[in-house]
């Protein structure tokens, strides 16, 4: 793909017209990435010499060779991932032609996004109040490691401290151990891509009250987030969940991780799994037929509940163990598939580049990066070989958002963009007027209000619906009839900023995270699974049985009722058994509806149904994980359950804000490989390049030493430390009193350190083992080095920047009383956000909504009830 644009698809830009403003490092450039696959126009505003995210790792070096046989400015795969569809322009803040430039810039800008504390514009002199005098409408969002403000604000970070201190460390790894982070980036990219769906938020917001929006994402926060049902734990069940590999805590301990012929392969020996996969079981002579005897769909409650049932979980365990051991990874992925359970593999990058339901789903995209020769006086990369990056995270009307230029040379664009900025200052364009406000269809149409009313027959808001009127999404309605964790989570981020979010559930089938842990006080009950709560905030829940005809029928109004539809069924489920994409176009033509799965339509697997950890695995998410001594564990349960919603939430706000341009509704799919292996886009082209198999390293990088995890005094008490550079090392000498070892003068140069790095570690694990956990992190923060305790729930609860944030929303449950709630990673200033309401029980709101939403009568309702389509 060659410097040019490619042509724009207007149903999958649904953002063009809008302009970015990207200041940001490899810390943040993921958000402006977002958006640019999404349409917009994004600026790379760069400093002399280039933005750091250049050089950012892994880089890009052929066969060994030496930097000078590939572009400086494309040596980086990081930055080469994150920075396509995006424009360069370099821009000397303490220039004042360039600070004019700059100036004429926000005033025609959307967005303004940038990384750090006080970050690059305030060192230049630019603070939000200085923005938004230029322009009154900018969205200004600053990706940052703890926030704006608090007692960590000011605090150094790195990859190992952030996912300490956000409590991933603690949940990954065995408990034998430190605990370990992923061995490859990952918290900056959580961070990124949130920051996308933030900015957006904050932009419906101006949409309400006309005025500029400064947004502050929080890479702890989103750390935080990847613990799914770890997250607030000690306070409903008054402990903290461990660490135990690949060990999970669901209807019981079960491990998830199983040898194969030719490798590993997860699987979950649950009931629901044992029934599907039996036939099999007793073909492999590894169960007899009375097994058949179980109910094995009921079976995880009623043997968590402690109830009788007719085979313990050690035995289904040791029945897939058998299995796996007798397979292939390729034939336990088939088979399984065909039976309905999913026992995955766990690939590797390499793996992941000859998947051929990726290649079927034309997933791949080739960019064309060329070497030093090719890019002297031309900016085109045509006629050298390329490599391939993941395609765009999803498709909107079925065709893939994504790249339409290659990431540019350093200052490639910058004649045009000082052309454009120079015409900004011209007469006749006025400035503060951001270009999204600006947008318009072709026909000159002016914009309508981005709300398109329903039927009449649908039903009006009501007080409780509507809520706050200063929140941004107070009259959009949403059917969420999606369960588990990405459509749910992505619903939710509706639901906590007004919108009315329906969640229909069925008591026949319930959602699987009502019948697993954490249970408040320990009492098994749909409506006590805190799991399911922290999900489901700010929603209302329906129990409807979807089996029976007036059960579907409810659910048709429902669709034809609600602005977005959201479903995460296995593909083809929805459309057979509720409706199709034709039928709800029918029943709502102004509808956005989103489909989640796995792996999405169109693929030889496409109906493979299963959790966040089978996609992980097949996403090549395991092997980066863990100890390379031990196999690999992989991150903390779901892992893609924590990523897909970012990306969903991002695409579903954008085409909102279409829909408010054009009226325009449409159907937006995304699967979860899809949307995970975007957060491994950089090693995946490293290994197309080079060959490179990305794999787990413990807490170790290859260009910083030493780092790790160290223990500290109490039990299983540890603190992260990353010593960045020379002088982090001399200073970390000091505060260790100047030990002997320490002053050896090969251990004063990175290679040295890297050499002696086993040695090193034992001799500060010696030093921390003498120290509290929480005052070894103050004082080395205090000292600017990367630091940070190792925090579980407990911990996280108690967190003095969460306190000072109001991270943690208390809110009253009908059933558990008042518990916790995490709340937004992002805080929007002059904005108090977060979940409005704890999560519903199961079908607490069914009348209020059948009544009051779908303008069903008394003798209606009771109809239906009669006709047993209520549950």
């Amino acid at each position: 793909m060659s410097s040019t644009d490619a042509p724009v698809d207007q149903a999958t830009t649904p953002l063009a017209g809008v302009t970015v403003l990207d200041l940001t490092d490899h810390r943040g450039e993921f958000g402006p990435w977002m958006l640019s696959e999404l349409g917009a126009d994004v600026i790379k505003i760069e400093p002399p010499g280039g933005t750091p995210a250049r050089a950012a790792m892994p880089l890009r070096i052929p066969d060994g060779a030496a930097f000078e046989v590939v572009s400086p400015d494309l040596r980086s795969w990081q930055f080469c991932a994150y920075n396509s569809n995006k424009r360069s322009v370099v821009l000397d803040l303490e220039d004042p032609g360039d600070r004019q430039v700059f100036e004429r810039l926000v005033s025609r800008a959307d967005f303004v996004y940038e990384s750090g504390v006080p970050g690059t514009l305030a060192e230049a002199g630019y603070r939000h109040d200085d923005l938004r005098s230029l322009n009154a409408r900018i969205i200004h969002v600053q990706v940052t490691p703890f926030g704006l403000d608090g007692p960590r604000s000011a605090d150094p970070a790195s990859e190992v401290s952030l996912a300490a201190l956000g409590g991933s460390a603690n949940m990954q790894g065995v408990f034998e151990r430190a605990p370990v982070k992923a061995s490859i980036a990952q918290a900056w990219r959580h961070a990124g891509a949130e920051a996308a769906a933030a900015g957006l938020m904050a932009h419906a917001r101006m949409r309400v009250d006309g005025a500029a929006q400064h947004v502050a994402v929080s890479a702890q926060a989103t750390m935080t987030w990847t613990l799914l049902n770890a997250m607030e734990t000690h306070a409903i069940c008054g402990r903290d969940f461990q660490r135990s590999g690949t060990m999970v805590n669901l209807a019981a301990p079960l491990q998830m991780r199983y040898r194969t012929q030719d490798g590993w392969a997860i699987g979950v020996a649950r009931g629901v799994a044992t029934g599907r996969l039996l036939d099999w079981y007793i073909e492999e002579g590894l169960a007899d037929e009375s097994w058949r005897a179980e109910d094995w769909d009921t079976y995880d409650l009623r043997a968590s509940k402690g109830e009788p049932v007719s085979r313990t979980f050690e035995e289904l365990y040791e029945a897939l163990v058998g299995l796996c051991g007798q397979h292939t990874n390729a034939d336990l992925l088939q088979r399984s598939v065909e039976l309905g359970e999913t026992i995955a593999p766990v690939h590797t990058v390499a793996d992941l580049v000859e998947f051929e339901h990726l290649r079927v789903r034309d997933f791949w995209r080739p960019v064309e990066l060329g070497g030093i020769s090719e890019l002297e006086g031309t900016s085109e990369f045509a006629g050298t070989p390329g490599v391939e990056l993941p395609g765009g995270p999803a498709t909107i009307d079925g065709v893939r958002i994504g790249m339409r230029r290659r990431p540019p040379l350093l200052d490639e664009h910058g004649a045009e963009i000082r052309a454009e900025a120079a015409r900004a200052g011209e007469p006749g364009e006025p400035d503060g007027v951001a270009g999204s406000d600006r947008a318009v269809e072709p026909d000159g149409v002016p914009e309508p209000d981005w709300v398109v009313e329903p039927p009449e027959s649908a039903g009006k808001p009501t007080a409780w619906s509507v809520g706050n009127a200063e929140l941004p999404f107070a009259r959009l309605r949403v059917a969420d009839f999606s369960w588990i964790g990405v459509g749910p989570i992505t619903a939710k981020s509706l639901a906590d900023h007004g919108a009315t979010v329906v969640r229909i559930e069925s008591a026949g089938r319930i959602d699987g995270l009502r019948a697993n842990p954490p249970f408040k006080d320990d009492v098994i009950d749909v409506d006590m699974a805190h799991f399911f709560g922290t999900f489901n905030t700010s929603k209302l829940s329906i129990d409807i049985d979807l089996k029976t005809p007036g059960g579907v029928d409810i659910a048709r109004r429902m669709i034809a009722w609600a602005d977005v539809v959201v479903e995460s069924w296995t593909p083809g489920t929805f459309a057979r058994n509720i409706a199709d994409d034709e039928l709800i176009a029918e029943l709502n033509p102004n509808a956005i509806v989103v489909h989640t799965s796995l792996l999405a339509s169109g693929g030889p697997l496409s109906k493979m149904g299963g959790f966040g950890y089978h996609a992980a695995a097949i996403a090549g998410f395991y092997p980066v994980v863990g100890w390379p001594d031990l196999p690999p564990d992989g991150p903390y349960l779901a892992y893609t359950d924590t990523i897909s919603p970012r990306i969903i939430t991002a695409t579903l706000l954008a085409a909102l804000d279409r829909r408010r341009r054009t009226g325009k509704g449409c159907v937006i799919e995304a699967a979860q490989l899809e949307c995970g292996l975007q957060f491994l886009a950089p090693e995946l082209a490293d290994y197309a390049d080079s060959g490179t198999v990305a794999s787990r390293n413990g807490n170790r990088n290859p260009d910083v030493a030493p780092q790790g995890v160290y223990p500290c005094k109490g039990d299983d008490r540890w603190c992260a430390i990353t010593i960045a550079d020379d002088a982090q090392w001399k200073t970390l000498v000091e505060l260790m009193g100047a030990p002997q070892w320490a002053q050896a003068p090969e251990l004063s140069s990175l290679e040295g350190r890297l050499a002696a790095h086993d040695a090193i570690d034992d001799e500060i694990s010696a030093w921390t083992v003498t120290q509290e956990a929480v005052k070894l992190e103050r004082l080395l923060a205090g000292a600017g080095i990367a630091a940070g305790m190792a925090q579980r729930s407990s911990d996280l609860l108690a967190d003095p920047q969460y306190a000072h944030r109001g991270f943690h929303r208390w809110l009253e449950h009908p059933r558990m009383g008042t518990v916790p709630y995490s709340g937004h990673q992002y805080q929007i200033a002059g904005y108090d956000h977060g979940p409005r309401f704890a999560a519903p029980m199961l079908g607490q709101h069914t009348f209020d909504v059948l009544s009051e939403q779908l303008g069903l009568t008394d003798e209606q309702i009771a109809g239906i009830a009669a006709a047993g389509a209520l549950g």
